[in-house]
């Protein structure tokens, strides 16, 4: 609603209906604009209002340079800053990537001695169980052999003294005792 009275009263204002009789008088009202126009104009000049205006201008003028320059040093320190972090990135994927390798590689070699000393292992292992199995064998094979001579003696006692007479006997004794005589000397 104030938008449109203000718009009415601007269309209703005819200030050329205003001015009246010679311009160069002081009853007309355009003439007397222009001269409080050309006063107001003398005055900022006079106190040097342009020159003010002007050095405020190129005063925000220099800030603003120099904020742009500020803005350019700090970009330029920016990209080298992430040019940097792109490198440091770098290096240090490359750098793990070569931990990786080298864990592999660690790790093989762990497995390939553990594998190694496994097979070393088994291979004692079959070769002490190897020496018990022979060693039991001897025993087993021994022990045979004197159960056997045991037997054997035993009946050829059996059958000596079922053959044998006191006569017999006591030649056998000579001869036995002359067989180990020789033997001994």
């Amino acid at each position: 609603m104030m938008r449109f009275a203000v718009f009415a009263l601007t269309l209703a204002a005819t200030p050329a209906f205003a001015a009246t009789g010679p311009f160069f008088s002081l009853r007309n009202t355009d003439f007397v604009v222009l001269l409080g126009f050309l006063v107001f104009v003398g005055i900022l000049v006079w106190k040097k209002v342009p020159a003010l205006l002007g050095g405020l201008l190129d005063n925000r003028a220099a800030q603003i340079k120099s904020d742009l320059e500020e803005a350019r040093a700090l970009r330029d320190e920016a990209e080298t800053l992430l040019a940097s972090y792109v490198h440091k990135q770098k290096e240090v994927a490359e750098q793990s990537a070569r931990i990786v390798a080298s864990a592999k590689d660690e790790a093989n070699a762990a497995a390939a001695t553990a594998k190694n000393d496994l097979a070393q292992s088994i291979a004692r292992r079959m070769a002490a169980a190897g020496d018990q199995i022979a060693s039991a064998e001897a025993a087993a094979i021994a022990k045979v052999r004197n159960q056997a001579i045991n037997v054997a003696v035993a009946a050829a006692g059996e059958v000596l003294a079922k053959q044998s007479s006191a006569s017999s006997a006591s030649a056998s004794i000579d001869a036995a005792i002359a067989v180990v005589d020789a033997k001994f000397h």
